[in-house]
């Protein structure tokens, strides 16, 4: 199981696309989006399908098997 990615948000929130890729799990904002559109992308257990979401401090993500935690 691959390990839970910690991710210190630096201001109110980071668009789900964005943060796909900050994290190394997109290698651009292009497949973060097309991760989301292809409905492979949850936040806080529920798919997820707008690629501009905004996550906010408090939420999780999961992708492909990692969970990225938003401080």
């Amino acid at each position: 199981m691959p390990p839970t990615i910690q991710f210190d948000l630096t201001a109110t929130h980071i668009e789900l696309c964005n943060l796909l890729k900050v994290v190394g799990l997109a290698d651009s904002g292009g497949r973060g989006k097309a991760m989301v559109a292809e409905g492979l992308v949850q936040v806080d257990g529920l798919i997820e399908l707008r690629k501009t979401a905004k996550i906010h401090s408090g939420q999780t993500v999961i992708v492909d098997g990692h969970t990225i935690r938003i401080k």
